[in-house]
C-alpha cells in the first residue's frame, strides 16, 4: 500500500507539472496585459506601462517566466522550504493573499451545501431504492432531474425573488393568509403520502393527519407571532430530542437494543439540564468555546453508552454519542432563535435579514450569535442553489448502486440467516453501496474547492471561481489564473487518491498491490 501511494504520488506531481505549464502558456498568450494602459490618455502612461512590465516581468517570456513561478510555487507545495510566493496579481496585491481570502468564501459557501447534498441524496437514493417503481420513487426522480436540468443561474434569481425578496416582505406583516395555509397543507399531505406505504384507506388518513398538522401548525404561528419572537423551548427541545434519540438509535442499533435506545433517551433530560446551565453562559461564548462545548458533548454522550453497558457497548456509546450531538443542537439552534430579533431589527439589517448578495454585512456589530446569523443569512440561498443542483447525481448514483447490491447473494443469505431488515440494509448493503459513490464524492468535493463559478456571480461572493474569472477577464493575469489552477489541480489528484484509498476501507476485500 506504502510503495501504491508514493507511486501515485509521483504520477500526480507530473501531471501537475505538465498540466500547470500547459495552462501558463495558454494563459499568457490569451491576452496583453498592457491594453488598457495602451489605449489610455494618462500623460504618465509610458510610465505606468514600465511599472506593470516590472510588476508582471513581461520582458521575459513565457516559458521561462513559468519557471519562475515554478520556483515560487514550490516553496508552497513542499513544507519547511520557505515562504510561500505566487507572484503579483496585476493591481499589486500577492496573489497568496487573494487565494487565501477567496478560498475562505468558496469553503465557506460549499461546505454546507456539499455535505447537504451527500447526506439527503444518499438517504433518499437508498430509500427509493428499497421502495423501487414506488409513488415515492418516481416522484424523487422527477424532482431530482427537474432541478438538475434548470439553469443554476435562473434557479438563483428564483431563490433572490421569492426566497429572499418575496420572504423579507413576509416578516413585515409574519401572518400566514387562508389561501396559502390550504395549499401548504395539501402540499404536505401529499408529502406524507408519498413517505407512506399501505393501501387507499391509510394513505388518505396519512394525508388528512399530514394536511391538518400542517394548517394547524401555520395557523399556531401566525397567532402567536412566532417569526418576529422564533424559539424552540424546553417542551419543544424535549419532544424533538425524543425523536432524535429514536431514529438514532434506530439508525446505529436498531431500537430492540434496549440499552443502546435507554442511552440515547438519557441524553434528552441531560440536554434539558444543559439548556438552563448554559444559557446564561451563551452571551460571551466564542467559537472555539462553542467546539470545545460540542467535544464534551460527544464526550458525555460515549461515558453514558459506555456506563450503560449490553452486549454491545459500541453500539450503545454511538447511539447515545449521535443523540448527544443532535440535542446540544437543538439547544444551540434555539439560542440562535432567542437572538433572532436582535439581529432582525440591527440597524443594518433594516429588518431584511435574507440576503441576496455577499458573504456578510459589512460594519455589522454584535456578538458571535449575531455574526453567525448572519452568516447563515447570506449562505442560506447560494447554498439551496448548490443542493438542489447535486442531489440528481447523488440520490441517482446510490439508487442504482443499492439497487444491485441488494441482489446480492449474500444478501439473500443476511436475509435466510433470519436477520432483520434493519440490520441487511445499514450493515450489509448501505457499507457496500458507499464503494461507487466514493469517486463521485471525492471528485465533487475537489472539483467545488475550485469555485462554483456561476453560482459565486449570481450571489456576488469573492470565491475560487469569481477570482478565476476576474483574472481571466477583461485583462489576463497569468498568476492568479495559476493560483487558482495550483489549488484546484493538488485537490483533485489528492482526492483522486482518497477515493481509491477509501475502497479498502468500506471493502477489506479490496486490496492495492505494488
Amino acid at each position: 500500500m506504502v510503495t501504491y501511494i508514493i507511486r501515485r504520488l509521483v504520477t500526480a506531481v507530473l501531471i501537475l507539472l505538465g498540466a500547470s505549464f500547459v495552462v501558463y502558456q495558454l494563459t499568457a498568450a490569451a491576452g496583453d496585459p498592457l491594453q488598457d494602459l495602451r489605449q489610455s490618455n494618462a500623460p504618465n502612461k509610458e510610465q505606468l506601462i514600465q511599472q506593470r512590465v516590472a510588476l508582471l516581468d513581461l520582458g521575459t517570456p513565457p516559458p521561462l517566466r513559468y519557471f519562475k513561478w515554478l520556483g515560487g510555487a514550490a516553496q508552497c507545495v513542499v513544507p519547511f522550504v520557505g515562504k510561500c510566493d505566487l507572484g503579483l496579481a496585476i493591481n499589486g496585491e500577492p496573489v497568496v493573499d487573494a487565494l487565501g481570502r477567496a478560498m475562505g468564501q468558496t469553503i465557506l459557501l460549499i461546505t454546507a451545501a456539499t455535505v447537504l447534498a451527500i447526506v439527503i441524496g444518499i438517504a433518499l437514493g437508498i430509500l427509493t431504492a428499497l421502495r423501487q417503481y414506488s409513488t415515492l420513487d418516481y416522484s424523487v426522480t422527477f424532482m431530482a432531474f427537474l432541478f438538475f436540468s434548470l439553469p443554476i443561474f435562473w434557479l438563483a434569481v428564483l431563490l433572490k425573488e421569492f426566497g429572499a425578496i418575496g420572504f423579507n416582505d413576509f416578516l413585515r406583516n409574519p401572518v400566514f393568509s387562508p389561501t396559502s395555509v390550504i395549499i401548504t397543507a395539501i402540499c404536505m399531505g401529499i408529502v406524507v403520502v408519498l413517505f407512506m406505504g399501505g393501501n387507499f384507506i391509510q394513505r388518505g388518513i396519512g394525508f388528512v393527519i399530514g394536511a391538518a398538522v400542517t394548517a394547524g401548525l401555520m395557523v399556531a404561528l401566525s397567532v402567536t407571532g412566532w417569526f418576529s419572537h422564533p424559539g424552540l423551548g424546553p417542551i419543544l427541545i424535549v419532544v424533538f430530542g425524543l425523536g432524535v434519540a429514536y431514529l438514532a438509535t434506530q439508525l446505529t442499533a436498531g431500537v430492540r437494543n434496549r440499552k443502546a435506545l435507554y442511552s440515547s433517551l438519557i441524553m434528552v433530560p441531560v440536554g434539558l439540564i444543559a439548556y438552563y446551565v448554559l444559557n446564561p453562559m451563551f452571551g460571551n461564548i466564542t467559537g472555539w468555546g462553542m467546539l470545545g462545548l460540542a467535544v464534551v458533548t460527544i464526550l458525555v454522550g460515549c461515558a453514558v453508552g459506555w456506563l450503560m453497558g449490553g452486549f454491545d457497548r459500541g453500539q450503545s456509546m454511538r447511539a447515545a454519542a449521535l443523540s448527544a450531538f443532535f440535542v446540544g443542537g437543538l439547544v444551540m439552534l434555539d439560542r440562535f432563535m432567542v437572538e433572532w430579533p436582535n439581529y432582525f431589527n440591527n440597524g443594518r439589517i433594516r429588518g431584511r435579514p435574507i440576503a441576496t448578495i455577499g458573504s456578510s454585512t459589512p460594519n455589522l456589530e454584535g456578538n458571535w450569535w449575531i455574526h453567525n446569523l448572519d452568516n447563515f443569512t447570506h449562505l442560506l440561498l447560494p447554498t439551496i442553489a448548490l443542493l438542489l443542483v447535486s442531489l440528481a447525481s447523488y440520490s441517482r448514483y446510490s439508487r442504482a448502486s443499492m439497487l444491485e447490491i441488494m441482489q446480492m447473494d449474500y444478501i439473500r443469505t443476511a436475509r435466510a440467516k433470519g436477520l432483520s431488515e434493519r440490520t441487511v440494509v445499514m450493515r450489509h448493503a448501505f457499507r457496500n453501496a458507499l464503494i461507487p459513490l466514493a469517486t463521485l464524492v471525492a471528485f465533487d468535493i475537489g472539483g467545488l474547492i475550485g469555485g462554483a463559478v456561476i453560482t459565486e456571480r449570481v450571489f456576488a461572493f469573492t470565491g475560487m471561481g469569481n477570482l478565476f474569472v476576474a483574472s481571466l477577464l477583461p485583462i489576463p493575469d497569468p498568476n492568479p489564473v495559476m493560483g487558482v489552477f495550483l489549488i484546484t489541480g493538488l485537490l483533485a489528484l489528492v482526492f483522486n487518491l482518497v477515493a481509491d484509498l477509501a475502497y479498502s476501507v468500506l471493502d477489506p476485500r479490496v486490496r492495492v498491490k505494488a
